[in-house]
């Protein structure tokens, strides 16, 4: 099947029609559109200083350009590749014709690029599925091509609460089996089923993970649990040596970045800067650039307000904390982020790339330097969870959310 999607509008356009989308899933509590009452949509774009709100344009008034001048890629053709229930992370596999997908349920699937066969992975381990719970992100190791090490992360429940891991193992793709199976770290136990996060980057020797609040807010500020943060560790799951809290021990030697409600995105740059996507609360969702030891304001500051409208400050030149390059209210509840590599997509190089679920759309953001511009914008017309770069010059695959969501290939439409 294959279907053309709309041309691109700027996104304050789009997705004004589209922020009637419900919780981050269906059985996700906590979780709303985040819709202002108003119904309208603003974006934000970090300028130098002071914090100021754009319409989401460039800095010049004008939809960014690639470097050349090239108008960039405004529409693109879609194909259907197949369903998956409750489809949560994928990823390419190094040296295979293999795309490995995670389903919330607790499922992890291969699937063969060239045939569009798909087999389910044995030896995966037991989650705990429930709310926002379950299986969660996987990535290669930078081993991966010599010894078929993956990472992944799931939730499990223990005597203290529910937690977050991110563990290790071994995948045999031709047999579709994972083994060896060790967690390397753990989240601080909580009840309830919200705010896990759990996205993970390797950057040359060391492991980035998102770790969201737990919806309990607090904890975000604390040093004591690594709720609320990015944590940088070594690829065995150690803290990482030079962390900003490191002389402090304990769980703050992990930590990289504070104040964090629920991160579902994070990527690497160009220059090797690294990005966050977040969820925020009722607006204010947030595209963050991530500097070590920064603390980024939750709860303390957001451009969004509390679940029934209770307010909270926004951020401010001089309050402390570290604000988003970019921002978005009402919230398109961002499931993932993806900065964009390839040359298929004419001057996309070096955007970032988030899918919405309560948005139900595609958000394009053009990154330069430590500048952020809400670009552009595709209604997708369901949830999308996943963005993802194809190994073939740079095909786009999305995974939507839910039972039955669709995998989606996206590719520019031809020139006539």
């Amino acid at each position: 099947m294959t279907r053309r999607a709309p041309m691109a509008l700027v996104v304050a356009l789009v997705l004004a029609g589209c922020g009637a989308g419900g919780a981050d899933s269906a059985t996700e509590a906590g979780e709303t559109s985040g819709e202002a009452a108003s119904g309208a949509l603003t974006t934000g774009v970090q300028q130098p200083d002071p914090v100021d709100e754009t319409s989401g344009e460039g800095a010049d008034g004008a939809a960014a350009t690639d470097a050349g001048g090239d108008r960039p890629t405004d529409s693109f053709a879609v194909t259907e590749q197949g369903t998956f229930d409750e489809g949560w992370a994928m990823t390419f596999l190094p040296g295979t014709d293999h795309l490995l997908i995670t389903e919330r349920g607790g499922a992890l699937k291969l699937r063969d690029q060239t045939t569009g066969e798909v087999t389910e992975v044995s030896g995966v381990p037991q989650v705990h599925h429930s709310g926002q719970a379950g299986m969660h992100d996987v990535i290669p190791s930078p081993s991966f091509e010599q010894d078929g090490t993956i990472y992944l992360s799931w939730v499990r429940r223990t005597d203290d609460g529910v937690q977050g891991v991110v563990g290790r193992g071994t995948l045999d793709t031709d047999a579709a089996a994972l083994s060896d199976v060790e967690v390397l770290w753990q989240q601080t136990p909580r009840s309830g089923d919200g705010h896990f996060s759990l996205r993970m980057l390797i950057q040359d020797d060391h492991l980035f993970v998102t770790s969201g609040d737990r919806q309990e807010l607090t904890p975000a500020q604390g040093l004591d649990t690594n709720l609320g943060k990015v944590l940088r560790l070594t690829l065995d799951g150690e803290p990482a040596p030079g962390n900003p809290w490191a002389d402090q021990g304990g769980v703050a030697a992990e930590l990289w970045t504070i104040g964090h409600r629920n991160p579902l995105g994070i990527a690497e740059d160009s220059r090797g800067r690294i990005w966050v996507s977040e969820m925020g609360p009722q607006g204010g969702d947030e595209l963050n650039l991530v500097v070590a030891g920064e603390n980024y304001g939750w709860p303390e500051a957001s451009m969004g307000v509390h679940y029934g409208g209770a307010d909270i400050p926004d951020h401010e030149t001089g309050d402390g904390f570290q604000a988003p390059a970019a921002w978005w209210v009402p919230s398109i509840s961002p499931g993932n982020l993806l900065i964009y590599s390839g040359e298929l997509f004419a001057g996309w190089a070096d955007s970032a790339l988030l899918g919405g679920l309560s948005g139900q759309n595609l958000v394009r953001v053009a990154l330069d330097g430590e500048q952020a511009d809400v670009v552009d914008g595709w209604d997708m017309g369901e949830r999308v969870r996943e963005v993802e770069q194809a190994p073939d010059g740079g095909a786009i695959w999305v995974l939507e959310d839910g039972p039955g969501g669709r995998l989606l290939e996206l590719r520019p439409e031809p020139t006539r």
